[in-house]
Protein backbone atom coordinates (compact mmCIF):
# COMPACT_ATOMS: atom_id res chain seq x y z
CA UNK A 1 0.00 0.00 0.00
CA UNK A 2 1.44 3.35 -0.98
CA UNK A 3 2.01 6.14 1.52
CA UNK A 4 -0.47 8.39 -0.30
CA UNK A 5 -3.22 5.73 -0.10
CA UNK A 6 -2.53 5.16 3.66
CA UNK A 7 -2.78 8.91 4.26
CA UNK A 8 -6.18 9.02 2.56
CA UNK A 9 -7.51 6.07 4.60
CA UNK A 10 -6.29 7.61 7.89
CA UNK A 11 -7.88 10.93 7.00
CA UNK A 12 -11.17 9.22 6.17
CA UNK A 13 -11.17 7.40 9.54
CA UNK A 14 -10.43 10.64 11.42
CA UNK A 15 -13.25 12.47 9.64
CA UNK A 16 -15.66 9.59 10.37
CA UNK A 17 -14.67 9.48 14.05
CA UNK A 18 -15.19 13.24 14.39
CA UNK A 19 -18.59 12.98 12.73
CA UNK A 20 -19.69 10.15 15.04
CA UNK A 21 -18.49 11.95 18.17
CA UNK A 22 -20.12 15.18 17.02
CA UNK A 23 -23.39 13.33 16.48
CA UNK A 24 -23.17 11.84 19.99
CA UNK A 25 -22.98 15.28 21.58
CA UNK A 26 -26.02 16.55 19.69
CA UNK A 27 -28.37 13.67 20.60
CA UNK A 28 -31.28 14.78 22.75
CA UNK A 29 -31.76 11.52 24.67
CA UNK A 30 -29.01 10.82 27.22
CA UNK A 31 -29.79 7.09 27.30
CA UNK A 32 -28.66 6.76 23.69
CA UNK A 33 -25.40 8.61 24.31
CA UNK A 34 -22.64 5.99 24.79
CA UNK A 35 -20.71 8.39 27.02
CA UNK A 36 -23.46 8.02 29.66
CA UNK A 37 -23.27 4.22 29.59
CA UNK A 38 -20.00 4.22 31.48
CA UNK A 39 -20.03 5.66 34.99
CA UNK A 40 -17.05 5.82 37.30
CA UNK A 41 -17.06 3.90 40.57
CA UNK A 42 -17.96 6.09 43.51
CA UNK A 43 -16.87 5.05 46.97
CA UNK A 44 -19.51 4.79 49.69
CA UNK A 45 -18.91 7.53 52.25
CA UNK A 46 -20.20 6.77 55.74
CA UNK A 47 -19.36 9.23 58.51
CA UNK A 48 -20.36 9.60 62.13
CA UNK A 49 -22.11 7.23 64.48
CA UNK A 50 -25.53 5.84 63.70
CA UNK A 51 -28.04 6.30 66.51
CA UNK A 52 -31.05 4.01 66.23
CA UNK A 53 -34.61 4.53 67.38
CA UNK A 54 -34.08 1.83 70.02
CA UNK A 55 -31.13 3.73 71.48
CA UNK A 56 -33.08 7.00 71.58
CA UNK A 57 -35.95 5.26 73.41
CA UNK A 58 -33.53 4.31 76.22
CA UNK A 59 -32.57 7.94 76.86
CA UNK A 60 -34.13 9.59 79.90
CA UNK A 61 -33.31 12.74 81.83
CA UNK A 62 -30.90 12.21 84.70
CA UNK A 63 -28.49 9.82 82.98
CA UNK A 64 -24.82 10.60 83.55
CA UNK A 65 -22.44 11.51 80.72
CA UNK A 66 -20.81 8.09 80.96
CA UNK A 67 -24.17 6.34 80.68
CA UNK A 68 -25.10 8.41 77.61
CA UNK A 69 -21.70 7.66 76.06
CA UNK A 70 -22.19 3.94 76.75
CA UNK A 71 -25.65 4.08 75.19
CA UNK A 72 -25.05 6.27 72.11
CA UNK A 73 -21.29 6.08 71.68
CA UNK A 74 -18.74 8.87 71.52
CA UNK A 75 -20.29 12.05 70.12
CA UNK A 76 -19.10 13.15 66.70
CA UNK A 77 -18.98 16.81 67.69
CA UNK A 78 -18.22 18.43 71.00
CA UNK A 79 -17.34 22.07 71.45
CA UNK A 80 -15.32 23.94 74.03
CA UNK A 81 -17.90 26.71 73.81
CA UNK A 82 -20.85 24.33 74.33
CA UNK A 83 -19.56 21.91 76.95
CA UNK A 84 -23.05 20.75 77.89
CA UNK A 85 -24.04 19.80 74.33
CA UNK A 86 -23.13 16.66 72.39
CA UNK A 87 -24.03 16.28 68.71
CA UNK A 88 -24.39 12.90 67.04
CA UNK A 89 -24.32 13.28 63.26
CA UNK A 90 -24.47 10.42 60.78
CA UNK A 91 -24.21 10.85 57.00
CA UNK A 92 -24.12 8.22 54.29
CA UNK A 93 -23.51 8.80 50.58
CA UNK A 94 -23.81 5.80 48.28
CA UNK A 95 -23.83 5.49 44.52
CA UNK A 96 -27.36 5.32 43.14
CA UNK A 97 -29.01 6.17 46.49
CA UNK A 98 -30.08 9.55 47.83
CA UNK A 99 -27.69 10.84 50.53
CA UNK A 100 -28.94 10.23 54.05
CA UNK A 101 -28.25 12.44 57.05
CA UNK A 102 -29.36 12.06 60.66
CA UNK A 103 -28.65 14.42 63.55
CA UNK A 104 -29.35 14.00 67.25
CA UNK A 105 -28.33 16.34 70.07
CA UNK A 106 -28.18 15.71 73.80
CA UNK A 107 -27.96 18.50 76.39
CA UNK A 108 -26.50 18.19 79.87
CA UNK A 109 -26.82 20.25 82.99
CA UNK A 110 -23.64 19.59 84.92
CA UNK A 111 -23.07 15.84 84.66
CA UNK A 112 -26.75 14.88 84.21
CA UNK A 113 -28.71 14.55 80.96
CA UNK A 114 -31.25 17.37 80.81
CA UNK A 115 -32.93 16.98 77.40
CA UNK A 116 -32.43 15.52 73.93
CA UNK A 117 -33.75 16.29 70.47
CA UNK A 118 -33.14 15.56 66.83
CA UNK A 119 -34.34 13.85 63.69
CA UNK A 120 -36.72 10.91 63.77
CA UNK A 121 -34.28 8.03 63.85
CA UNK A 122 -34.94 4.79 61.96
CA UNK A 123 -34.90 1.49 63.80
CA UNK A 124 -31.95 -0.81 63.26
CA UNK A 125 -34.06 -3.11 61.04
CA UNK A 126 -35.20 -0.17 58.87
CA UNK A 127 -31.64 1.10 58.53
CA UNK A 128 -30.25 -2.31 57.56
CA UNK A 129 -33.00 -2.75 54.96
CA UNK A 130 -31.90 0.56 53.37
CA UNK A 131 -28.37 -0.79 53.08
CA UNK A 132 -29.36 -3.53 50.66
CA UNK A 133 -27.32 -3.33 47.50
CA UNK A 134 -29.06 -2.71 44.18
CA UNK A 135 -27.10 -5.50 42.52
CA UNK A 136 -28.92 -8.81 42.39
CA UNK A 137 -26.83 -11.91 42.67
CA UNK A 138 -27.71 -15.02 40.74
CA UNK A 139 -29.12 -18.21 42.20
CA UNK A 140 -27.44 -19.03 45.50
CA UNK A 141 -26.27 -22.63 45.61
CA UNK A 142 -27.35 -24.82 48.53
CA UNK A 143 -24.90 -24.72 51.42
CA UNK A 144 -25.43 -28.33 52.45
CA UNK A 145 -23.84 -31.36 50.85
CA UNK A 146 -26.04 -34.22 49.74
CA UNK A 147 -25.43 -37.80 50.95
CA UNK A 148 -23.88 -38.71 47.59
CA UNK A 149 -21.47 -35.75 47.78
CA UNK A 150 -20.46 -36.69 51.35
CA UNK A 151 -19.75 -40.32 50.35
CA UNK A 152 -17.73 -39.18 47.32
CA UNK A 153 -15.68 -36.83 49.52
CA UNK A 154 -15.02 -39.63 52.04
CA UNK A 155 -13.78 -41.91 49.25
CA UNK A 156 -11.44 -39.21 47.92
CA UNK A 157 -9.99 -38.44 51.35
CA UNK A 158 -9.51 -42.16 52.09
CA UNK A 159 -7.73 -42.63 48.75
CA UNK A 160 -5.44 -39.70 49.49
CA UNK A 161 -4.65 -41.01 52.97
CA UNK A 162 -3.70 -44.42 51.51
CA UNK A 163 -1.51 -42.82 48.83
CA UNK A 164 0.63 -40.82 51.27
CA UNK A 165 3.67 -42.65 52.65
CA UNK A 166 3.91 -42.83 56.41
CA UNK A 167 6.48 -40.32 57.65
CA UNK A 168 7.73 -40.47 61.20
CA UNK A 169 7.66 -37.02 62.66
CA UNK A 170 9.67 -35.90 65.63
CA UNK A 171 6.84 -33.91 67.17
CA UNK A 172 3.18 -33.58 66.46
CA UNK A 173 2.95 -29.92 67.49
CA UNK A 174 3.31 -27.25 64.81
CA UNK A 175 6.49 -25.20 64.71
CA UNK A 176 6.25 -21.75 66.19
CA UNK A 177 8.10 -18.72 64.93
CA UNK A 178 9.62 -16.35 67.45
CA UNK A 179 9.95 -12.75 66.37
CA UNK A 180 12.16 -10.10 68.02
CA UNK A 181 10.42 -7.44 70.08
CA UNK A 182 9.28 -4.30 68.27
CA UNK A 183 10.85 -1.98 70.80
CA UNK A 184 14.07 -2.35 72.69
CA UNK A 185 13.54 -3.17 76.36
CA UNK A 186 13.87 -0.28 78.80
CA UNK A 187 16.59 -0.49 81.38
Amino acid sequence: MSANHRYCVQTAFIVMACAVLGACSSMSSSSINPVNWITPYKVDVIQGNFVSKEQVEQLRPGLSRDEVKALLGTPLMTSLFHVDRWDYVFTMKRQGVEPQSFKYTVFFKGDQLERFEGDAMPSEAEFVSKLSNQRKLGKIPPLEASEAQLKAAEKVSAARADAKPAVASESTSPQTTVYPPLESPRQ
